[in-house]
């Protein structure tokens, strides 16, 4: 049996955070939170807009409050933003949590196809967005893994079935 806790989700973006946190959290029953949707509705902006504004430092402090908001829920599902584990502060916030975080695991080709027309993506409106995503995930990587106590490869993956290897490790954490 699960645990009615929060379940984490983890990984870069493309990843399919999102899409899966939906998912799992019908199957767990449990309300569903997308962090950087979070952010959005308190700041009335797009994340690019508060990129574009206050810069990236200026969302990550953004992106800590709604974590420290949404880890106080009873028990949810949440999907972080990719970035979220790139300040201390929100790493030390998820291990003090002690929720089940996944590490929702993906190549960077399927990152660039999955995110390839998404315009809300402000860290990859460059020249050459497989070099971003490639050292985005080298510097990001060994946190995921440190944080995650469940990883699952979602590479070509229907995303049911990552749910079932998701519930199958969660039944035996």
């Amino acid at each position: 049996m699960i645990p009615r806790t929060t379940v984490v989700l983890l990984g870069p973006m493309g990843a399919g955070k999102t899409t899966i946190g939906r998912l799992l959290a019908q199957r767990l029953n449990l309300p569903f939170f997308d962090s950087d949707k979070e952010i959005e509705q308190r700041c009335g902006a797009s994340i690019p807009w508060i990129f574009d504004i206050e810069g990236e430092a200026g969302f990550r402090e953004r992106e800590t409050e709604a974590l420290q908001t949404l880890l106080a829920n009873p028990a949810c599902v949440l999907a972080t933003g990719g970035g979220i584990v790139k300040m201390a502060r929100n790493r030390d916030l998820l291990k003090q949590a002690k929720v089940p975080c996944v590490y929702l695991r993906t190549s960077v080709a399927t990152q660039l196809a999955r995110t390839a027309q998404d315009k809300n993506r402000p860290l990859l409106q460059q020249d050459d967005p497989e070099l971003v995503l490639t050292q985005l995930l080298a510097e990001r990587e060994p946190f995921y893994q440190d944080l995650s106590a469940i990883q699952v490869h979602t590479d070509l993956i229907n995303p049911v079935e990552i749910v079932a290897q998701i519930m199958t490790q969660l039944e035996s954490l």
